[in-house]
């Protein structure tokens, strides 16, 4: 056991050692060329641990927004283990297991926006232990190619760059992953490729359970996966196009669309609506200066068709069904950009790198309701963020974080929440052959 132990540790080791190029973020595209790093098979991941003192409590729907309250938290947010295998040069596999908060089982939770804080005990399935990704790859050249399976949606740029050397902060932005599921793994069929200086993805997977929707992350409660399996009378349809043509930058988009109604549990209650959602996003990130220099920037608008008419029928769900009763918005809006350069550089070309950055967000789940109907749109779901911190390269691939966030809620009118967090993160593969 002694022996299979520091075999292991050191594959771990060498993994990390393994030049930018050979990292995940290059392998994660699933592009022609990544499947050049290796012969046969290749087993790796990433993980990350964080910690995090707050000034704020759990409920921030008071007169005044959150109340104080200092508290610290600890937990280990992803542990994710990738396996690819080539059945030939043409065909491949590719699987991600992942782990969230420690495991899968029965939880104790406080519902504090849906239920006034009171205690409600789930069995978490399919968000605690995922299948983030399993699916067969049919390589046929670099214009064109198809996966058949369970795959990531790259919408937005979290999702499509979601491992943790790919975002300066502890956690991944807020603004994309408060209104969009985060990661986002659906199942259906994809072709992908390389025109010129552009590369593209189109999709066609199972789509939305609009009875998730809800008012603090929009449609990220969303996904399917209460269930054995997921309903696919409805499709969504996936589009992403990201260009290459100025060294150093990446320019991107996405769109999303799906008719959601059809998608539910009960698909009956929502008779006479089509709920469509429309999901456009932009993305860029540019590298410069020995990539000494990072910035990135994303933008995201939503908007959900017939929102007052699925605020009423959601509102009538029984205690039971586990899903929210709370009103929906018709726009969510979030938008941001992070920047950090490397200080090591100062210093000498093999000096550690030391990235101190900055990042702002505005993001609203509730950024518009729908008009005619009634509702309103709460300003406690209103937030502007600055995040400042330090990213630390021990190794290639194993970072160390630092960062202190400020939150501005409803434009200044609720009380501010801070969070200072540190944490660690790796990703690499262990093992090739």
């Amino acid at each position: 056991m002694r022996k299979i132990t520091a075999i292991i540790i050191l594959c771990f080791l060498h993994s990390l050692t393994l030049p930018a190029q050979e990292t995940k973020e290059k392998s994660k595209n699933r592009k022609t060329s990544s499947t050049e790093e290796y012969t046969k098979f290749r087993f790796g991941g990433y993980g990350e641990m964080a910690a995090s003192y707050k000034d704020y409590n759990f409920n921030r729907f008071t007169p005044n927004g959150s109340g104080k309250l200092n508290r610290g938290e600890i937990s280990i947010p992803r542990f994710v283990l990738a396996f690819d295998y080539k059945f030939s040069s043409k065909w491949v596999l590719s699987t991600e297991i992942e782990f969230e908060y420690g495991g899968t089982g029965s939880a104790r939770e406080i519902e504090w926006f849906e239920e006034n804080g009171e205690y409600e005990t789930e069995i978490e399935k399919g968000g605690e232990v995922a299948l983030e990704q399993f699916h067969i790859t049919r390589l046929i050249n670099k214009h064109i190619n198809l996966r058949f399976g369970h795959m990531i949606v790259p919408v937005g740029l979290t999702n499509n760059h979601h491992e943790p050397i790919n975002f300066f902060g502890v956690y991944r932005p807020e603004g994309e992953t408060t209104i969009l599921p985060s990661t986002w793994h659906e199942t259906g069929i994809a072709v992908f490729g390389e025109i010129g200086r552009f590369d593209y993805e189109l999709q066609l997977v199972n789509g939305l359970d609009p009875q998730g929707f809800r008012s603090e992350d929009w449609i990220k409660n969303g996904r399917q996966g209460a269930f054995e399996v997921n309903n696919f009378t409805s499709p969504a349809f996936v589009a992403r196009v990201n260009y290459h043509g100025v060294k150093g930058l990446r320019v991107g988009a996405s769109f999303y669309y799906n008719q959601t109604a059809k998608n539910g549990t009960k698909p009956w209650r929502n008779t006479g609506y089509k709920f469509p959602v429309t999901i456009v996003t932009g993305d860029l990130q540019y590298k410069g200066f020995n990539n000494n220099l990072i910035v990135r920037g994303n933008a995201v608008y939503g908007n959900l068709g017939a929102s007052g008419a699925l605020t009423t029928i959601n509102n009538s769900s029984s205690a039971a069904s586990g899903y929210p009763n709370t009103t929906v918005a018709q726009n969510a809006v979030s938008y941001g950009g992070e920047a950090g350069y490397n200080i090591g550089s100062f210093f000498h070309s093999k000096a550690p790198r030391i990235y101190p950055f900055i990042r702002y967000e505005y993001y609203n789940p509730m950024e518009k309701a729908e008009a005619n109907t009634g509702l309103l749109a709460d300003k406690r779901f209103q937030v502007s963020a600055v995040t400042a911190g330090l990213n630390y390269y021990a190794l290639p691939n194993l970072v160390i974080k630092a960062d202190y966030t400020h939150r501005s809620i409803g434009g200044g009118k609720y009380n501010d929440e801070n969070l200072v967090s540190v944490g660690i993160a790796y990703i690499g593969w262990f093992i090739k052959k």
